[in-house]
C-alpha cells in the first residue's frame, strides 16, 4: 500500500508540494485539509469519536470527518470520498469557509492545515468504519459549546477552534 501524501500549500491554498502525511504532521508543514459539518433536521450536528487506533488524539470527539484531499480532487469530491470511507454514506456537501490553524500535540506531532469546511445533511444512521471511528452521537450546536466549555480534554483540539469559528459563522448568517 502507498503511503498516504498530502498537498503542501502557501497560505493563498497554491500547491508548492506533495509530502506524506506522517512526515507532514512531524515537521508541521502547512498542507491543504477538509473538515465536514454534517447536520440533520433537528439542526444537531453528527459528532465521531475517533478510533483508538489513531496515532494522535485517539477516542477524542470531533466533527463529523475530516482528512486531507488528494492530488487532482476538489474539495467537494475529497469530502464525499472520505465521509463515505468514514462514516458509510453519501450526501452533498457545500464549502462554507477556509483558515490556516496550527495546533501541537503531546506526541511530538503537528496539525499546521488550511482547512476548508464543508457542511452537508443527513437524517439517517452511519455505518461507521471501525477502524477510522469508534462511535457517533447526534448533537444540537449549543450542547456542544457547552459541552466543550464544561469538558474541553474529550474534544480534538482542532474541532475546538473549527467549531469557535463555525460558530461565529453561524451567528453572523443567522
Amino acid at each position: 500500500m502507498t503511503e498516504e501524501q498530502v498537498i503542501l500549500v502557501d497560505k493563498d491554498d497554491n500547491q508548492i508540494g506533495l509530502m506524506s502525511k506522517l512526515q507532514a504532521h512531524q515537521i508541521g508543514l502547512l498542507h491543504r485539509a477538509f473538515s465536514i459539518f454534517i447536520f440533520n433536521k433537528k439542526n444537531e450536528l453528527m459528532l465521531q469519536q475517533r478510533s483508538s487506533k489513531k496515532y494522535h488524539s485517539p477516542l477524542l470527539w470531533s466533527n463529523t470527518c475530516c482528512s486531507h484531499q488528494r492530488v487532482g480532487e476538489s474539495n467537494i469530491q475529497a469530502g464525499k470520498r472520505r465521509l463515505k470511507e468514514e462514516m458509510g454514506f453519501s450526501t452533498d456537501l457545500e464549502e462554507i469557509f477556509s483558515f490556516v490553524y496550527k495546533v501541537s500535540f503531546d506526541n511530538g506531532l503537528s496539525e499546521h492545515e488550511l482547512d476548508h469546511v464543508l457542511i452537508g445533511y443527513w437524517e439517517s444512521s452511519p455505518i461507521i468504519n471501525i477502524s477510522e471511528v469508534e462511535g457517533w452521537k447526534w448533537m444540537s450546536i449549543e450542547d456542544i459549546k457547552r459541552d466543550i466549555n464544561l469538558r474541553p480534554q474529550i474534544y480534538t483540539a482542532w474541532f475546538k477552534i473549527i467549531f469557535d469559528k463555525f460558530y461565529k459563522h453561524l451567528k453572523l448568517n443567522t
